[in-house]
């Protein structure tokens, strides 16, 4: 596989990303706390069929770190741009954890943009608040914390190794899966300036940016059109959840399943899985 990194100047950023494949294209967008690494077991088997295009999401990685922008339209935005850049008319999407609330923006804004959608280890953010309870409170508790001013880069900002193994460790079932180096290249990532204040960043813009287009959506009845394949782990929060059914009430064609023991770190963990549930939908 011919793998190339580049960088582009989009929607006023630079944005960094991995280039393979050739044929359709299908942009793959990570989430937190990762970078476009999350995704080298599956893109060397998915670039077989596809022009795969995996980007450092704004304030991730190799892209630029703004101080504002974290809003899930204005990301979407960025990944648009770079396709147009690129000269994809039309592409498809995979999302992981916040990368998926990316895509699932994108889907909603640009729908002749986006011609598919697959969204892994997640259900929309708007259903999630609306389902805390103490079970999910217990597992989405870095959601609040994350939210706060300040604090958050305080106490993760001592020790980043730390703080991040903890999510590697908690959030994974194949725990070898995120081995030492992988685990390293996350943390040099997050330790370069902005980094983890870009990173909380993206959950700040969950109120009120990203819940008050959440909810004019919904209560405007709009819905993602395109095909939706939702995966997650069996053995993760979502695996306690109809998730399916959840996504059923945001989309008009909804597959998809658990995938089993799996936590959340999809690519990681089952990556054959992750790629044979991908083949099968994008097949044309």
């Amino acid at each position: 596989m011919n793998r190339l990194e580049n960088t582009a100047t989009v929607n006023g950023l630079r944005m960094h990303y991995l280039r393979a494949g050739d044929g359709p294209p299908l942009f793959l967008l990570h989430g937190w706390p990762q970078t476009s690494h999350c995704w080298r077991k599956v893109l060397a088997p998915l670039a077989e069929t596809h022009t795969v295009i995996a980007p450092d999401l704004r304030g991730y990685g190799r892209t630029d770190k703004p101080r504002t922008g974290y809003d899930k339209r204005t990301m979407a935005a960025d990944v648009a741009a770079l396709a147009e850049h690129l000269g994809f008319a039309r592409t498809a999407v995979v999302g992981h954890d916040r990368g998926g609330r990316v895509a699932h923006r994108w889907a909603l804004d640009r729908p002749d943009q986006v011609d598919r959608l697959a969204v892994l280890d997640i259900a929309p953010t708007r259903a999630m608040w609306q389902r805390l309870d103490t079970g999910i409170a217990k597992g989405y508790w870095h959601w609040l914390f994350h939210l706060q001013p300040d604090l958050p880069e305080l106490l993760a900002g001592q020790n980043i190794a730390a703080y991040l193994g903890y999510f590697f460790e908690r959030w994974t079932y194949q725990r070898h899966a995120l081995d030492a180096d992988a685990q390293a290249e996350y943390v040099r990532a997050f330790s370069q300036p902005g980094a983890l204040r870009a990173g909380f960043d993206d959950y700040r813009a969950s109120f009120p940016d990203d819940a008050g287009l959440d909810d004019a959506d919904f209560a405007a009845g709009k819905r993602v059109t395109q095909p939706l394949l939702a995966l997650w782990g069996a053995n993760g929060l979502l695996g306690t959840l109809p998730t399916l059914e959840i996504w059923q009430e945001y989309a008009d064609d909804v597959t998809g399943g658990a995938l089993a023991d799996c936590g959340h770190f999809l690519p990681e963990e089952q990556p054959d899985e992750v790629v044979a549930r991908l083949r099968e939908f994008l097949r044309p």
